[in-house]
């Protein structure tokens, strides 16, 4: 039997978290950047959105830095344009927040911060809000829900159409790659002369066409390895992708099992590695993964139909841009 879906998904109505996190006002000299529907939306309420969202910005040159600056700006002020028509559907439509569901928003509120009524409205009153006009935002929020609960709708599916989303985003469904490899290690102190480290580097090539004419890897990596891997003839482990060194990793996935790496320099000195093992990156079976398939269907489908609402809700509607 089909059944349908009872959340929300991938959706785009992110803006929608209740609670996320608290942006802080910046004092800025106020103007109209929009008009929606004769409604207006100002550059204060820009800065609002954003929040820390400043940080996105590395340019030094002042010019290239007030491009990025008007491109995050534009971003944000297409967001607020889209909570508008929202807001302005919802009370079209006569959508509306109850009381008992504000207040019970603003206690999930506290339980996820960790706040008590107090602390609650200490963090408000240092970012620009105070109680109420918090509680309007949440109940703007609340009411959007709402709306866009009732008008995006996505008719269930058959195993089928799982499938072949399965199979047509096979990459996402693989199981965790793992490999193991072994090291021999020589190290090379902070405070090095370039001498020293020659001298080194050259031991380490040396080391290094003695394993590959044939000479037992972990055999030499018992006598020469410089670190605690010593006593484990340098085997390190298992390690899933972003837990090793990045400089070594990049080398690790270039190797077959039973390959050995030429010379890699890291902060802390030579490596020469030896891939033992390889295992995952394959495949998880549909079963195994079909409720994962089925949500992100879902989202992808439903993040469809709420671009489509959107498209509806401009088409009908008067904006002008002024930022």
């Amino acid at each position: 039997m089909r059944e349908r879906p009872k959340f929300l998904g991938g959706v785009a109505l992110l803006v929608l978290l209740i609670a996320g996190p608290i942006s802080s006002v910046q004092a800025v000299v106020d103007r109209v950047v929009a008009v929606v529907n004769e409604e207006i939306i100002t550059l204060s309420e820009i800065e609002r959105w954003m929040g820390s969202n400043h940080d996105e910005i590395q340019a030094e040159n002042p010019w290239e830095r007030r491009k990025q600056l008007h491109a995050v700006y534009r971003k944000a002020l297409d967001r607020l344009v889209e909570e508008k028509l929202i807001d302005q559907e919802a009370k079209r439509t006569g959508t509306k927040a109850t009381a008992k569901e504000v207040e019970s928003a603003v206690e999930d509120v506290k339980q996820r911060h960790g706040l008590d009524q107090d602390g609650l409205e200490k963090v408000l009153a240092r970012d620009g809000f105070t109680l109420e006009t918090y509680k309007k935002e949440i109940e703007k929020k609340i009411q959007r829900m709402k709306l866009l609960n009732r008008a995006i709708k996505v008719e269930p599916v058959e195993e089928k159409e799982l499938r072949d989303f399965y199979q047509k985003n096979i990459d996402r469904y693989l199981a965790n790659e793992v490999y193991r490899p072994c090291q021999i290690f020589l190290a090379v102190p902070k405070d090095a002369t370039p001498q020293e480290v020659q001298r080194i580097r050259k031991k380490c090539e040396d080391i290094l066409k003695r394993v590959k004419r044939g000479e037992d890897f972990m055999e030499t990596a018992l006598l020469y390895t410089q670190d605690i891997s010593a006593k484990d003839r340098g085997d390190l482990g298992y390690f899933r992708k972003g837990e090793l060194l990045p400089t070594l990793e990049k080398e690790v996935m270039r190797l077959q099992i039973g390959e050995i790496s030429g010379i890699i320099r890291t902060e802390f000195g030579f490596h020469i590695i030896k891939l033992l093992d390889r295992k995952g990156g394959v495949p998880l079976p549909f079963e195994d993964v079909k409720a994962k398939v089925r949500a992100e269907y879902y989202g992808r489908e439903m993040e469809k139909v709420f671009q489509q609402f959107l498209s509806t809700l401009k088409e009908k509607s008067v904006i002008e841009i002024k930022l």
